[in-house]
């Protein structure tokens, strides 16, 4: 009986270390890897600034925007790939995800395309599709009824292959995009974007998140590199 025992509780262990595996997707099959830890602010700065990250604190394993911060971008810069995360924000709140970002502008959107995060009941940015949650903000409109409310995890997934872009909410494939390709500059020149041109431009760049002045909260960051796919 001792055995038997022994070896329920040994399965019970490997049952919940696989889904937990599942959960984070361990990078042992899947090629994906880590942005955040859980613990701490390793392998992310400050845009702009080599200062003491500040703003940002992790709290419960979640990475959360809780005062004056300033954008966050990863360490390591990324040209092909596909990322993955989980967000929620406060009522009202807003955010986003940048990416293929430098620092050579004083302010991150100005190279860098946004994914962007939204209540859209609240906030005024939700009256439009150009501007609510998983858009490409201000460019490519994103569906309605497809973000969760404020306060609820919503899961995003970006992938970006040379220049064609796809954005995922919740599961569903919500917006595509070409960088550079005619429609992208007729857009971009009708836009408050045009006055900057490198914005969409970089083949490479830093992953990154927004500092809007309100709450957001990040789990499970995760990315695929697929430069060499």
């Amino acid at each position: 009986m001792k055995n038997l025992y022994q070896i329920a509780i040994a399965s019970s262990l490997l049952l919940a270390s696989t889904h937990l595996a599942g959960e984070n997707l361990s990078t042992t099959n899947t090629g994906w890897q880590s942005l955040f830890d859980g613990y701490s602010t390793d392998g992310w700065r400050r845009y702009g600034s080599n200062k003491p990250i500040k703003g940002w604190q992790v709290i419960d394993g979640e990475l959360v925007r809780t005062g004056k911060a300033g954008d966050l971008i990863t360490e390591q810069q990324f040209s092909d790939f596909e990322l993955q995360l989980e967000w929620k924000v406060e009522s009202g709140g807003n955010s986003g995800i940048f990416f293929r970002a430098d620092e050579s502008e004083r302010y991150i959107f100005l190279t860098a395309p946004e994914m962007q995060i939204l209540d859209d009941a609240k906030h005024r940015d939700g009256k439009s599709p150009l501007t609510s949650a998983g858009a490409n903000y201000a460019l490519h409109p994103a569906p309605r009824g497809v973000v969760n409310p404020a306060g609820e995890w919503n899961h995003a997934r970006l992938r970006v292959i040379g220049n064609q872009v796809t954005h995922w909410l919740n599961h569903q494939q919500i917006v595509s995009y070409e960088l550079g390709s005619e429609d992208w500059q007729q857009r971009v020149a009708k836009s408050k974007f045009a006055k900057w041109p490198k914005y969409g431009s970089l083949s490479s760049g830093h992953i990154g998140l927004q500092d809007h002045g309100d709450r957001v909260a990040f789990r499970h960051i995760q990315i695929r590199d697929l430069a060499d796919d």
